[in-house]
């Protein structure tokens, strides 16, 4: 809970920077750069919270990576580098995404699910997401096989869990309970 109320703290600061630049644009670009790439990468996933590689080794991957970034991108990097909170990059990168979302008056719908997400699917969730929110919507699918089948929905601080692998692990819970 600490790392969601710091990363949203995060975002806001980098927002309000990006906002005094007029490079909100940019930096959302950034940031959904950012998500991508952490989320195809599990060694860069498992590089930024390993405690063992040296906070300069990170520093140093993520400036190669991410070249060609806003210079506000660049700095958050290096601020979460410094803090020691970089293992927060994607969740940061996330809320910022929201936050610039909701200040344009739309709303961006996380839906993770095990395959892609087809026009025809995509189309329904936006009408019933954008029913729920009373704001325009996009669509950020995640592809994630972990979780068999279903779905995962978050929206702005709403998650709606309807995944196979959330439906056995609370299945698994009520036999270990009832033992």
């Amino acid at each position: 809970m600490n790392d969601t109320r710091a990363a949203i703290r995060y975002a806001k600061a980098i927002l309000d920077i990006a906002v005094d630049n007029k490079a909100t644009a940019a930096v959302e670009n950034d940031m959904r750069s950012v998500v991508k790439t952490i989320s195809d990468s599990k060694e860069l996933k498992d590089m930024l919270s390993s405690p063992i590689i040296k906070s300069e080794s990170k520093k140093n991957a993520l400036n190669s990576i991410f070249s060609g970034v806003n210079p506000i991108t660049e700095g958050m990097i290096r601020l979460l580098v410094n803090n020691k909170r970089i293992g927060m990059l994607n969740e940061v990168a996330l809320k910022y995404i929201i936050l610039n979302e909701k200040l344009k008056g739309e709303d961006v719908a996380f839906v993770t699910t095990a395959v892609p997400l087809t026009p025809v699917l995509e189309k329904k969730i936006l009408i019933q997401v954008a029913k729920l929110t009373g704001n325009k919507v996009t669509i950020e699918n995640k592809i994630d096989e972990s979780i068999i089948g279903g779905f995962v929905l978050r929206v702005g601080d709403l998650q709606f869990d309807a995944s196979i692998a959330n439906k056995l692990s609370n299945l698994k819970r009520e036999f270990t309970n009832s033992l």
